[in-house]
C-alpha cells in the first residue's frame, strides 16, 4: 500500500492518524449470521463484505464496461484493457451511464441476482424490490474525482426510508484509488438526520425562486440541486468529531449502508479508471421511490421537481 502521506480529497491532503482515519470493520466472521449482522449493520450503519460476491462474473463485468468505456474514448489503448487506464478525463453523462448498466449483463447478473439477492432476502427476512437505476461510477485521476460528503435519503427518500445502498468495486480499489469512505458513527447524529437529513434534492422553494441557487457557508440544504452535506470532507471530520474509516477494496468485495450513513470518496491518485456501482434495495412490500423505478426512471429531471411553499 502506498504511504498514506499521499492520500488526498480535492487535493487536500488527509490526516491519517488513528483519531482521524481507520479501516472498515469486516463482517467476514459473521457472513452466516444474519442475527449478527443485523446487530452490527445497527451498531456500526454499514456492513463491509469481503468476497461476498463472484468474482468471475464481476470480471466479465468489469471487461464489458471497460470496452463500453473505450468505445466512448476514455481508456488509453496502448495498456491491456484489464488495467483500465485512462486516456482522458472521464465525465460519464446521465446517458452513458444507463447504457453502460442496462448493455452489461454480467453486471446485470451481480447486481439482481445470485449472491445479492441471497444476502438483501435474508438480511431483510422478505422478498426485496431493488431500484432499476443503477449508479454506474466511472472516476479518473485528479483531484476533482472525489465524491463531498452526503446522506443518499436526500436523493431517494420518497419512498420507505428503510432502503439499503450497495457499493459494490468493479476491480481491486487500494486507497490510493480513491474508494468509498464512511464517517464513524454518522447513522447517529440526530440533529443533522432531523435537518438535513428530511431534504430532498429535487425540492424547491415556489415563493423564492433563487433560494435553490443559495449557499449557506459549506452546507446546502433543500433545494440546492447537489444533495452535499459539506464541500470539505476534512474539516467535516473535525468538526463531528468522527473518522473516516476505509479499505484497500478487492473485486468481489460488497459495502453495504443505509440511507443516513454519510459518505465520501478521496482523490484517485493512479493512471487507472476507479470503477464502481451504487444500487439499492428494499423490501419488495414497502413504498417505492417513483423517480428510481421503470424501463426509464424519471431520475433528476424535470418530473421530479416538487415545489412547496418555504
Amino acid at each position: 500500500m502506498m504511504d498514506h502521506e499521499v492520500l488526498s480529497i480535492h487535493g487536500k491532503p488527509m490526516d491519517t492518524e488513528p483519531d482521524s482515519f481507520g479501516e472498515l470493520r469486516s463482517s467476514a466472521d459473521a457472513i452466516d449470521d444474519f442475527d449478527a449482522l443485523r446487530a452490527r449493520f445497527e451498531a456500526d450503519g454499514y456492513l463491509y463484505l469481503p468476497r461476498l460476491l463472484d468474482v468471475e462474473t464481476l470480471t466479465a463485468a468489469r471487461l464489458t464496461m471497460l470496452e463500453a468505456l473505450a468505445d466512448l474514448d476514455f481508456i488509453d489503448t496502448e495498456y491491456p484493457l484489464r488495467e483500465g487506464v485512462a486516456k482522458r478525463e472521464c465525465n460519464v453523462s446521465a446517458r452513458e451511464m444507463v447504457g453502460l448498466s442496462k448493455n452489461n449483463e454480467p453486471l446485470r447478473q451481480v447486481l439482481f441476482s445470485g449472491p445479492m439477492k441471497a444476502f438483501y432476502e435474508k438480511f431483510l427476512g422478505g422478498p426485496v424490490r431493488p431500484l432499476d437505476f443503477t449508479w454506474c461510477r466511472v472516476k479518473s485521476s485528479g483531484t476533482e474525482t472525489a465524491t463531498n460528503p452526503h446522506y443518499d435519503i436526500v436523493f431517494m427518500g420518497r419512498g420507505t426510508k428503510n432502503l439499503y445502498t450497495s457499493w459494490t468495486p468493479l476491480g481491486d480499489i487500494p486507497r490510493e484509488m480513491g474508494g468509498l469512505m464512511i464517517l464513524e458513527n454518522s447513522h447517529r447524529l440526530e440533529e443533522i438526520k432531523a435537518n438535513y437529513g428530511q431534504s430532498d434534492v429535487d425540492v424547491y422553494c415556489t415563493n423564492e425562486p433563487d433560494l435553490h441557487e443559495s449557499e449557506t457557508g459549506r452546507r446546502r440544504w433543500q433545494g440546492s440541486g447537489t444533495g452535499t452535506y459539506a464541500t470539505d470532507a476534512i474539516a467535516l471530520r473535525e468538526e463531528l468529531n468522527s473518522r473516516w474509516l476505509t479499505t484497500d477494496y478487492e473485486l468481489g468485495d460488497l459495502l453495504v449502508f443505509s440511507m443516513y450513513t454519510m459518505h465520501a470518496s478521496m482523490d484517485n491518485l493512479t493512471n487507472r479508471l476507479r470503477l464502481s456501482t451504487d444500487t439499492r434495495y428494499q423490501l419488495a412490500s414497502e413504498p417505492v421511490d417513483e423517480r428510481w423505478i421503470g424501463d426509464n426512471p424519471i431520475a433528476h429531471g424535470p418530473g421530479a421537481k416538487k415545489g412547496i411553499i418555504c
